[in-house]
């Protein structure tokens, strides 16, 4: 009979489980998340080729609430412009930037939005953002609309 003792297994024993602990939570980092909503062709369970576009637009100086775009300015904008072309979702939030503009000598402070949209990255999605970035130039005089576009993994 061969006799075994407690403390020299033991630290085996926990050794080995610890391991299997720390595998079993790495493994489960690695997973793909599980979607909350399924069946909607829109915004479906696992994506493939997705962006995450930001649009950053001015809407006039920090100080100056009289100048620029208004809200209402801008929300018509938003239905006017970009709702028809991404309806399906989006985020809008308020934000503070400076700009430089080509000829000028310092930056400006300017009230801002930023516009995020997550959709499949395609040639006529792009070319609706671009549409999008025209219009506020036409509406507003701007120079540019920053556009940052990187890819995305989506899960609804």
């Amino acid at each position: 009979m061969i006799r075994v003792s407690l403390r020299r297994i033991l630290p085996i024993v926990l050794a080995l489980t610890a391991g299997l602990g720390i595998s079993h939570y790495a493994a489960s980092l690695q997973s793909t998340p599980t979607a909350t909503l399924h069946g909607d062709k829109a915004h479906p369970a696992k994506t493939a080729g997705w962006v995450d576009t930001e649009l950053y637009f001015g809407l006039g100086p920090a100080g100056d609430l009289s100048k620029g775009v208004s809200e209402d300015g801008w929300r018509e904008f938003l239905d006017q412009e970009v709702t028809p072309r991404f309806p399906d979702g989006l985020s809008v939030m308020d934000i503070y930037g400076q700009w430089q503009g080509k000829h000028q000598t310092k930056p400006e402070r300017i009230r801002s939005k930023m516009l995020v949209i997550l959709y499949p990255g395609t040639p006529e999605n792009d070319a609706k953002i671009e549409a999008i970035r025209v219009a506020w130039k036409k509406k507003t005089g701007d120079q540019s609309v920053l556009k940052v576009t990187k890819p995305a993994e989506v899960s609804f």
